[in-house]
């Protein structure tokens, strides 16, 4: 693996353009824009309201933004015209979030407090508002295709679903009710045609609708689990949807009768026939941070977990990540009871397979990940199906695939790789969307690395 050398970012602001071809960061109160292939800087824009605090691409790569939240400010640029620019003032009800629409040419911008989110369009000059979102990370999202944007909202003190036209001006089609007293946060299917709603911390309810506002199914575990639900993911053909709380249990519904077609569920005893990759211990020091180094293959009987405090609200327990692979047929956990762990299960479920399995086709634990510190972020290759990255706050980035067949025939490895930096820590991962090349980032650095494959070699003379 290739490393660049470190550059400058504030706030972790790092972001690939959509065709990898950019890298946009920002440093203090400028916007910087550097060539992916040779790193040297294409666009520099000084933003007068700092520090920024939100950056983004739209979709196309023409036009950039960096907002600031405090003044509440939103500076626009274009790429291909250094002299372009607008400037969008939230003025005192400030930006929780401010984010580009799928349209390329809209910015939504979320105003603390959830009294509203602003839709404003470069093209046309006007701002069409909602009010009462109830949560501006985790509280909306689009169709795939762009065409429908889905908020949750709150009016009346009552959780409401709002549907919006975004080619009609963001009109609305839809308004219906949802029976939850705190809402947690929404997730629309990659098929588009299903919203999972679920509650808060203190209820393990989820509810399945459709854009029309038609009640599909509910899911609660039939024993109380005292706790609610803490994250769910939507397998990529959206035939199934893993949710997760604070139980140690991962529920794998299925589209047909939103009941569990498995569940996973957190052992800190290792399972026979799992495939365990402990960190070595000491090997950073010993490597002095270059080269990579495979993982430990050590016969571990027990996980090492942190033992939770259940006199608190919200206790450190249960289920803090679920990532599906490229094509579904690897899932990530992780545990909050257990940080130094990354489960990865297989799940061999296709449409194709669903009613004749075989008996060995059903899903399992297949490996687990030891590392010496608690795991910042994990996060799957977005175009290889079996390739996975993650980072523990050290100097180092770790990596696992199912794409190498040793001698064995043994079919993944788990390496160490020491970032050629010095005083560098990596407490974050930004894939390019290419799936060539991460960006690792420090508290004021990143750089990027890049897989070197056999024709990337020099040829022997």
């Amino acid at each position: 693996m290739d490393f660049t050398q470190a550059y400058k970012q504030s706030n972790f602001l790092v972001e690939f353009s959509k065709g990898a071809q950019w890298i946009l960061t920002a440093v203090d109160d400028r916007l910087i824009v550097r060539r992916a292939d040779s790193f040297l800087i294409e666009r520099t824009w000084l933003v007068e309201s700092a520090p920024i605090a939100h950056i983004g691409w739209s979709w196309d790569s023409e036009y950039v933004f960096g907002a600031s939240s405090k003044p509440g400010v939103v500076n626009v640029f274009k790429i291909t015209d250094e002299t372009w620019n607008a400037r969008i003032v939230a003025g005192v009800e400030g930006l929780a979030r401010v984010e580009w629409a799928p349209d390329g040419r809209s910015i939504l911008c979320f105003s603390e407090w959830g009294l509203r989110v602003t839709i404003w369009s470069l093209t046309t000059g006007t701002a069409t508002y909602i009010q009462f979102p109830i949560h501006p990370d985790k509280g909306y999202c689009y169709r795939s295709d762009g065409r429908y944007f889905i908020l949750a909202e709150r009016h009346k003190s009552k959780d409401t679903i709002g549907v919006y036209d975004t080619a009609d001006g963001y009109r609305v089609v839809k308004h219906f009710p949802v029976p939850t007293s705190c809402l947690a946060s929404i997730s629309l299917a990659p098929t588009g045609n299903y919203l999972a709603v679920w509650e808060g911390s203190l209820e393990y309810k989820l509810y399945i609708y459709t854009l029309a506002g038609t009640l599909q199914g509910s899911f609660s575990p039939t024993e109380d689990t005292g706790f609610g639900i803490r994250c769910a993911a939507w397998h990529p053909t959206g035939a199934y949807l893993a949710v997760g709380g604070w139980d140690e249990k991962i529920y794998i519904l299925d589209n047909l009768t939103w009941k569990p077609v498995t569940v996973f569920e957190f052992q800190a005893r290792v399972p026979p026939n799992v495939n365990v990759w402990r960190e070595p211990v000491g090997w950073l020091e010993a490597t002095h941070g270059r080269g990579f180094l495979s993982y430990e293959r050590p016969k571990v009987t027990w996980l090492p977990t942190r033992k939770p405090d259940l006199t608190k609200p919200k206790p450190k327990i249960g289920t803090v990540q679920l990532e599906w692979n490229k094509t579904g047929s690897l899932l990530l956990a992780r545990y909050e009871n257990a940080p130094t762990v990354v489960h990865i299960y297989e799940f061999p479920y296709t449409l194709s397979k669903e009613i004749n399995l075989n008996l060995t086709d059903v899903p399992r634990l297949r490996s687990i990940l030891i590392q010496q510190q608690p795991v910042v972020q994990a996060s799957w290759n977005p175009v290889r199906k079996g390739v996975l990255s993650l980072c523990s706050g050290s100097s180092s980035v770790y990596t696992w695939s199912d794409e190498w067949v040793g001698e064995d025939g043994e079919e993944e490895m788990a390496e160490c790789v020491g970032v050629p930096a010095s005083r560098f820590e990596s407490k974050g991962i930004r894939w390019s969307p290419d799936g060539k090349g991460m960006a690792l980032l420090d508290k004021d650095t990143f750089c990027c690395a890049f897989e070197v494959t056999e024709s990337d070699a020099p040829e022997d003379q």
